[in-house]
C-alpha cells in the first residue's frame, strides 16, 4: 500500500525533522517560574518521555512562551523513561505513547498516576519503498512474527525480492515496541532478541526512520506520522488492514494506541493549564500536524 493514513492528514508534519534542534533549544533555554513535583533546583516545568508525544508537548510549549509559562520537553528513555522519572519525583508530566501497566504502579506505590489521553496514533510496520514496489503490500501475524525473531531473512520469503531483512527493533519499555508485542504475541512474553548481525536495536522514532532510509531491505516499528514526506517508506498493511486515518479512527488497525501526559496526581496550577492547552481546540489541532488524531477524531 501508499502512505494512505499518512496522505489523507494534513499537511505540516514535514517540520518534524527539524524537532530535534527544537527540542534542544527548549532543553538549553533559560526558565523560570512554576510549581511542580520535579526537583527543587528547576523552577522549570519539566515533561519528558515518548519521542511521539514530544513533537506535541514542544509545539504546546512553545505556545505557551507567550503566556509566560516555562516547560521544557525532553525525551529520556521513551516511555518506560518518562514513567519512571514521574515515579521518582525528577518531572511533572511523562508523556507516553502506552498505557500504564500494573507493573508502573506497583514499582512506585507513592506516586499517584493519572494520564490523561491527549489522542491517539498508529504504529506501523515500515519498510522501503523498493521492498514494496516489489509485492510486500501486506504482512500477516505470523509473517511479522518470523521477520522480528529472525527466521525470514530473505524478503523472497514473503513476496518480495531477492533482498536480505534487516530488522531496526525498538528498545524495551518503549511504547512502539508494546503495541508490536501486543499485535504478535498477546500476553505471551515475547522471546529474547535473535543473535543476527542484521538485527540492530533503535531508540527514538527520527532515529528509526534515520536508520530504515538508510538501510536497504529495512523494517521497523514506526509511527506511521513520522514517514510523512518521506516517500522512500511505507507503510504497510497487516492482516490485510491498512493505517488509514478511517481505519486508526474505528481501531479496526491493529497497532493503533492512546497517546498520554501522565502527572503525580490530578494537574494543579501550572501543569493543569498546560494540559488543558493541549486539549483545547487550538492544543487539539496540533495533533494531526504531527501525524496523529485528535480526540474528536477518535469521538472522545
Amino acid at each position: 500500500m501508499s502512505n494512505s493514513f499518512l496522505s489523507s492528514l494534513p499537511a505540516g508534519r514535514k517540520k518534524q525533522t527539524g524537532y530535534a534542534a527544537t527540542a534542544a533549544l527548549l532543553l538549553a533555554t533559560a526558565l523560570t517560574g512554576c510549581a511542580g513535583s520535579a526537583s527543587a533546583d528547576s523552577s522549570a516545568l519539566q515533561a519528558s518521555g515518548s519521542t511521539t508525544v514530544a513533537p506535541v508537548a514542544s509545539d504546546a510549549a512553545e505556545a505557551l512562551k507567550a503566556k509566560n509559562l516555562d516547560i521544557t520537553v525532553a525525551t529520556q528513555g521513551g516511555s518506560a523513561g518518562g514513567i519512571s522519572q514521574l515515579g521518582t519525583g525528577q518531572i511533572d508530566i511523562a508523556l507516553s505513547s502506552k498505557p500504564l501497566a500494573d507493573e508502573d504502579r506497583k514499582a512506585y506505590p507513592n506516586t499517584d498516576f493519572v494520564p490523561t489521553q491527549i489522542g491517539a496514533d498508529a504504529v506501523g510496520i515500515i519498510i522501503t519503498k523498493k521492498v514494496a514496489d516489489a509485492g510486500v503490500k501486506n504482512l500477516t501475524k505470523a509473517q511479522l512474527k518470523g521477520l522480528f525473531e529472525g527466521k525470514i531473512t530473505n524478503w523472497s520469503e514473503v513476496g518480495g525480492p531477492d533482498l536480505e531483512v534487516f530488522v531496526y527493533d525498538k528498545e524495551p519499555g518503549r511504547g512502539t515496541r508494546e503495541v508490536l508485542d501486543k499485535f504478535v504475541y498477546g500476553e505471551a512474553k515475547p522471546p529474547a532478541p535473535p543473535e543476527s548481525d542484521n538485527y540492530a536495536v533503535v531508540g527514538g522514532n527520527t532515529e528509526t526512520r534515520n536508520k530504515l532510509e538508510s538501510t536497504p531491505g529495512s523494517i521497523a516499528p514506526l509511527s506511521t506520522g513520522f514517514i510523512e514526506g518521506h516517500d522512500d517508506l511505507v507503510a504497510v498493511s497487516l492482516e490485510g488492514i491498512a493505517p488509514t486515518a478511517e481505519n486508526v479512527e474505528s481501531s479496526t488497525y491493529p497497532m493503533t494506541r492512546p497517546l498520554f501526559m501522565i502527572t503525580n496526581g490530578k494537574p494543579k496550577g501550572a501543569t493543569k493549564q498546560y494540559i488543558d492547552y493541549v486539549l483545547s481546540p487550538a492544543g487539539q489541532k496540533l495533533l494531526p500536524q504531527h501525524g496523529y488524531l485528535s480526540r474528536k477524531q477518535m469521538g472522545m
